[in-house]
C-alpha cells in the first residue's frame, strides 16, 4: 500500500515511520542480460546460466548493483511525495548485500524512513533505511540507508 503525502511538512511528520512491506518483484535472466549490456560487466556468473549452474551459487545471480538499482522504484511504490518540484538522489550512507539474489527469484522492500531534515534551497533530506528482502531466503540482499532530497 502506498503512502501519499504532499508537500515537505506532511513528509516531516513521517519522519521515524515506517513505510510499509512492497510487492513481490521477480529478478528475470532478461532483467540481468539487461543490466549487463548497460554495464558492460557480462561476467558469467550473471549471464551464462550454464556454467553458473555449476557455479559457487548454483545459478546465475543479479548484479549487486542491479539489486541496489531496483531500491528507487520499489521505494516509490511504497512512498508518493506530491507538491514537490524536485526528487533527487543524493547518495547511500552504508550498502551490504548479505546474500545473492539468483535469477527467478523475487525482491521486495521494507522501508522505514529514519529522518526528514531540511536543507538549504527550501528542501528535506529523507534518510531512509531499507533491506531488500529475498523470497523464502534466510538473508537480505541488501541493507542499506538512502538518502533522498525532496525540493518545494
Amino acid at each position: 500500500m502506498t503512502i501519499t503525502v504532499d508537500g515537505l511538512a506532511a513528509l516531516k511528520k513521517l519522519a521515524g515511520s515506517d513505510l510499509g512491506t512492497g510487492e513481490w518483484t521477480e529478478i528475470t535472466q532478461e532483467h540481468i542480460n539487461t543490466f549487463a549490456d548497460a554495464t558492460g560487466d557480462h561476467q558469467w556468473i550473471h549471464t551464462d546460466p550454464a556454467r553458473a549452474a555449476s557455479g559457487p551459487f548454483g545459478a546465475p545471480i543479479a548484479h549487486g548493483y542491479l539489486t541496489l538499482s531496483l531500491f528507487i522504484p520499489l521505494f516509490s511504490a511504497l512512498l508518493d511525495v506530491r507538491g514537490v518540484t524536485t526528487k533527487v538522489n543524493y547518495g547511500l550512507d552504508r550498502v551490504r548485500f548479505p546474500a545473492p539474489v539468483k535469477a527467478g527469484s523475487r525482491i521486495r522492500l521494507v522501508a522505514h524512513l529514519a529522518s526528514v531534515e531540511d536543507v538549504p534551497g527550501d528542501g528535506v533530506q529523507l534518510a531512509v533505511d531499507g533491506t531488500l528482502e529475498i523470497e523464502d531466503g534466510p538473508k537480505p540482499a541488501a541493507v542499506l540507508r538512502s538518502l533522498t532530497r525532496f525540493y518545494a
